[in-house]
């Protein structure tokens, strides 16, 4: 399964924001640079992430983003739905009528894709990084 570099990025931040600095704002270029993207990329990712009310901004000097929700509740679903929007993956463009058995099987798949990732939260991978370190 593929997924767009817009979630890739926005799963990464935001590991690093629950990983680093959970209640500290981090600035659009810091979080850039660790990426190696352009801020004004990741500015547009952060903004659905604000959207989705995962992240909040904070302006001024010692502005920046950071959490708006606990990090215990901050799924891998949560994020991907903020990026990726919560259409199906799969639609059968075939032209045949709705109770199509391969779209069936795909539907039920992806079913149990996303309740794998709403189970999985982000404190979790953070918790993990930080025993590495």
């Amino acid at each position: 399964m593929k997924y767009s570099k817009a979630t890739n990025y926005a799963l990464h931040t935001m590991l690093f924001l629950v990983a680093h600095t959970p209640d500290k704002p981090v600035g659009v270029q810091q979080l850039a640079e660790r990426q190696n993207v352009s801020p004004t990329y990741l500015s547009k990712i952060l903004t659905k992430l604000v959207k989705a009310g995962l992240i909040e901004s904070a302006s001024g000097a010692n502005g920046g983003y950071r959490l708006r929700r606990k990090q215990e509740e901050i799924s891998f679903l949560d994020i991907i739905h903020a990026i990726e929007g919560t259409a199906s993956l799969f639609d059968c463009t075939l032209d045949h009528p709705s109770e199509c058995l391969i779209q069936q099987e795909m539907v039920k798949a992806e079913g149990q894709m996303e309740d794998y990732l709403r189970g999985k939260m982000m404190s979790e991978l953070a918790d993990k990084m930080r025993s590495w370190h």
